[in-house]
């Protein structure tokens, strides 16, 4: 076994191996919008130094080069903030030649979104260009009881793609709130609460009104319901804190294209109110969990990951009703 030891600013973990608006006819990610990088797609300019290159909306693959979330950047007068490290180290350096065509600044943050593998595998890279790794606390504890089995699961997909790919040191953690000065340009980093994965946070840039919410948020793929998210705090969550802040920004959720508030509303708010009450209807009449695998969810059907997805998340969020 790997030992974790957590030092004054962070852990260290023992090296591991190297090795605008949702559509319903919209089709499923091709394999690869931009075959001679890495990178899934190039990166689009969202607002005045602010870009993101869109992840496909599907999961890992050789194809898309592990590329399946959103990885934005925004240009300082002092340097560049990535938000997210990546799912390996050649992902990583895809993303950085591609901020060197914009700008000869620095990349002197990363911020990860929260513990998961996309996020936080290629933080090698970053951390050899000399930038900061910073991450959420309990992002940082994810990291520690899954990283080495989420290193694994991406090297067996993407093979020779995952070449130079091993857990680093997070450097810096927070627990609300931590606030960025690039030179010009301010980023806060916020954690709203209980959403989607452990530690999940968005990174507003208040000078551009532009939210980088990651896994807060959801279009054009459906969103998926981990083992242990709980949907009713999320729903809280979003009631209390996100939307109340978030309604009049531009929204780039951790999937898929930049757009507003009212569509990540629609299908992220919406759709867990929505399969929460199927469940709740079928917990009164005393349904099972068969039944609850069964629940009609074809408002959603046009979301990327339906398929894949529907069946299981009814499936959690009755086994969670159960108890609430």
């Amino acid at each position: 076994m790997f030992n974790l030891k957590r030092g004054a600013r962070g852990v260290l973990l023992a090296a591991a191996t190297t090795a605008m608006l949702s559509m319903p006819t919209m089709a499923a990610s091709p394999a690869d919008k931009y075959p001679e990088s890495q990178l899934y797609s190039k990166p689009v300019k969202i607002a005045e130094d602010v870009w993101s290159s869109i992840g496909a909306t599907q999961y890992y693959s050789y194809e898309n080069g592990g590329h399946n979330n959103n990885l934005s950047f925004v240009i300082g007068e002092k340097g560049v903030l990535v938000v997210n490290g990546g799912a390996a180290y050649l992902l990583a350096k895809a993303l950085h030649e591609e901020i060197k065509k914009i700008t000869d600044k620095p990349v002197i943050y990363v911020v990860d979104e929260n513990g998961q593998s996309h996020a936080i595998l290629g933080n090698g890279y970053w951390k050899e260009q000399g930038a900061t790794i910073i991450a959420h606390a309990e992002a940082l504890e994810e990291v520690e009881k899954k990283g080495l089995s989420g290193l694994e699961t991406l090297q067996g997909i993407l093979k020779e793609q995952a070449k130079g790919t091993e857990l680093v040191e997070i450097d810096e953690t927070f627990d609300e709130e931590m606030e960025l000065d690039l030179g010009g340009i301010t980023v806060k980093l916020i954690h709203f609460g209980p959403a989607h994965s452990v530690g999940d946070i968005s990174v507003y840039i208040p000078e551009r009104n532009v939210v980088l919410a990651g896994d807060m948020a959801f279009q054009q793929r459906m969103l998926p319901v981990f083992p242990d998210t709980d949907t009713a705090a999320w729903l809280e969550t979003w009631h209390e804190s996100f939307a109340p802040f978030a309604k009049d920004k531009i929204i780039v959720p951790g999937h898929g294209e930049a757009t507003d508030f009212a569509t990540v509303d629609q299908w992220t708010r919406g759709y867990l109110e929505y399969v929460r009450g199927k469940v709740a209807v079928l917990l009164d009449e005393g349904g099972t969990l068969e039944d609850a695998y069964k629940i009609d969810q074809s408002p959603y059907a046009h979301l990327d990951t339906f398929k894949e997805l529907s069946a299981k998340n009814a499936g959690r969020i009755f086994e969670a009703m159960e108890f609430e």
